[in-house]
C-alpha cells in the first residue's frame, strides 16, 4: 500500500480523507498518490464552494460572477497533498451533506447581507451627523 507522510500522518490508499478543493471541502476516498498530488473520490460535501470571483471576494461588480457547483458523488478530483487530511468521522449520505452544505452557505450569505445592511444604515446615520 502506497503511503505519504504529511505532518506526522501517513495517508494510505483507500483511506477516507477531508480534501479542500478550491473553496469547497469534501469527504472522500484516497484513490491515488502521484508526487505532490492525490486523486480523491468524493463521498460527501462538508462546505459548499463559494460563488463569485475568488480573486475579488464579496465584490458583485466583477466581469464574471462565477457559479460554482459542488463536486458530484463519486467524482474524482486531483488535490494537492497539503490540502488532504485523514478523516475519521462518520460519512453522511451525499445528498443530505450537499443540501446541508448549501443551506449553511446560504445562511452565511444571509448573515453577511444583514451585516452589510446594518453597516450601511449606521454609516448613513454617521454621515448625517458629520454634516
Amino acid at each position: 500500500m502506497e503511503s505519504y507522510n504529511q505532518e506526522d500522518q501517513s495517508l494510505k490508499i483507500g483511506e477516507h480523507v477531508r480534501a479542500e478543493v478550491r473553496s469547497g471541502q469534501y469527504i472522500g476516498e484516497l484513490i491515488e498518490i502521484n508526487g505532490p498530488r492525490a486523486l480523491v473520490k468524493v463521498l460527501a460535501v462538508l462546505k459548499h464552494p463559494e460563488q463569485g470571483d475568488l480573486h475579488n471576494p464579496y465584490n458583485p461588480d466583477v466581469p464574471m460572477f462565477h457559479e460554482r457547483r459542488a463536486l458530484s458523488y463519486t467524482e474524482k478530483t486531483t488535490v494537492l497533498l497539503r490540502d488532504v487530511k485523514r478523516f475519521t468521522g462518520s460519512i453522511p449520505e451525499y445528498g443530505a451533506s450537499l443540501r446541508a452544505a448549501a443551506e449553511a452557505e446560504i445562511a452565511g450569505l444571509d448573515r453577511l447581507q444583514r451585516w452589510a445592511a446594518k453597516g450601511l444604515e449606521q454609516m448613513q446615520q454617521l454621515l448625517k451627523e458629520y454634516k
